[in-house]
């Protein structure tokens, strides 16, 4: 049978076993060091002063004014003897007396001094010796002075006093750490909890946003602007949904008139079903640019190619009827990243808005300006107001709808139009045409080598 899974720690506990660890790791070997140095500061202070003592007892030895028994050092050395080469005690100190040797070891003449830890005397704490030569002849007599080593030279005691400081003062620093992170956390959970409770319909929430800009107070931020976004996403996607079925009703309304009208009389029924094809024709056009804005932005960079724009604009300009003429001038070399296709559908929609708008002409203009491919549709109709330059991009805005129904329009070849452009990385304006309406296009050039000037056609 598998173990079940086990949970993820939250951020705070890891954030607070990290701190914890850091300091294990660190205070740990910090006690180490510590009780080291301590011990090693100890013991050499200790030996110095059983060398002092040691030394100022040989001296008045030498001087043949040794008292027995020799007087204690005021530094605590209490333990001293006077031995002769042959082991016999010349003199000791008070405490000394009745005790055993105080060490057995003897400092050759050479080196006259050596230092020793002795444990060997029962009942009797370890003692720390210094041995010196009252002269150099291998006949002198040797000096010991000794004194107890403390507790932190003999015992554990002090490396578990200094660990458990450590480790007290390691988990002290996960439980300020602990706290610490909850604090910082805290407005991340209010931000979590504030985004769980959002839907649909309380998409117009925000998250709190706190004082400041450090991490958490732009990750509010950037959670209110995606909100944002969203509910305007979803406002337009609503607006976009009402519009739709507005669109499409009519359509439908019509072949269901033009249906019922032909099983009342059937003698009709040929004008009943050419104005019902006409309906569907409408109905089919509207789907199939819902369809293509809905497709504008998921097709794979790899599918674009690079297209010679001045010569796509002529390709479709040379396929439109003429109705009205069409004045051309395009710069040679002008070549853009894009879905050809779509790029044709952006010309094809202008162009038809244009004449749909026009009273005498249009004129396109393809040129480069900068590292931008610049296209340009201008027709000599009415101007359009600057408060309408915006809507008119809008899905199924129309500023004349009887014109647009006759013309055929769905009312998405605009809004087609931006959305190709913008996924092309591209921008799309109105402009005054002086007189009349100018759509101007800019899309990122290709290359950028070749000067490229209108040429008039």
């Amino acid at each position: 049978m598998l173990l079940p899974r086990l949970r993820s720690p939250s951020l705070r506990a890891r954030l607070t076993l990290i701190a914890t660890g850091a300091a294990v790791f660190v205070l740990i070997p910090l006690a180490i060091a510590v009780n080291v140095v301590v011990r090693h500061a100890v013991a050499d202070r200790i030996w110095d002063q059983t060398l002092d003592a040691a030394t100022r007892v040989a001296a008045q030895t030498r001087d043949g004014r040794l008292p027995n028994p020799v007087p204690a050092d005021p530094t605590g050395v209490n333990l001293i003897e006077v031995v002769a080469p042959d082991g016999r005690l010349v003199a000791s100190s008070a405490p000394a007396r009745g005790l055993h040797r105080l060490s057995m070891l003897q400092p050759d003449s050479d080196t006259r001094v050596t230092q020793t830890t002795s444990c060997s005397m029962p009942h009797r704490d370890c003692l720390l010796v210094t041995a010196i030569r009252v002269s150099d002849s291998p006949a002198s007599q040797i000096v010991y002075a000794g004194r107890s080593a403390p507790t932190i030279l003999t015992t554990p005691l002090p490396e578990v006093e200094m660990m458990l400081v450590a480790v007290v003062l390691a988990f002290l620093t996960g439980w300020v750490a602990w706290k610490a992170t909850g604090r910082a956390l805290r407005p991340v959970e209010a931000i979590r909890s504030e985004l769980a409770e959002i839907t649909p319909q309380t998409i117009d929430s925000r998250v709190p946003e706190p004082p400041g800009d450090d991490e958490i107070a732009r990750l509010a931020r950037t959670a209110n602007d995606a909100l944002e976004r969203l509910d305007r996403s979803i406002q337009m996607q609503r607006q976009f949904a009402a519009d739709a079925s507005h669109e499409l009703l009519t359509p439908i309304a019509g072949i269901r008139a033009q249906l019922e009208g032909a099983r009342l009389h059937p003698q009709d029924t040929a004008e009943a079903v050419d104005a019902a094809l006409r309906d569907t024709e409408r109905l089919e056009s509207i789907v199939a640019d819902l369809l293509l804005l809905a497709r504008v932005r998921t097709v794979p960079e790899a599918a674009r190619e690079d297209v010679d724009l001045g010569a796509l604009v002529a390709a479709e300009v040379a396929h439109r009827s003429e109705r009205l003429p069409t004045r051309l001038r395009t710069a040679p070399g002008v070549t853009v990243r894009a879905l050809r296709g779509q790029l044709c559908r952006v010309v094809a929609n202008l162009l038809d808005n244009a004449e749909r708008h026009a009273l005498t002409k249009v004129c396109v203009e393809v040129a480069q300006a900068g590292d931008e491919a610049v296209l340009c549709v201008i027709n000599d109709g009415d101007a359009i107001p600057a408060e309408d330059r915006e809507r008119i991009f809008e899905r199924f805005y129309r500023r004349d709808a009887a014109r647009s129904r006759i013309h055929g329009g769905t009312g998405l070849g605009l809004a087609i139009a931006r959305e190709v452009v913008e996924a092309h990385a591209g921008t799309i304006r109105v402009e005054d045409g002086e007189p009349g309406v100018r759509f101007v296009i800019r899309l990122p050039l290709v290359h950028h080598d070749v000067a490229a000037q209108p040429q008039a056609r």
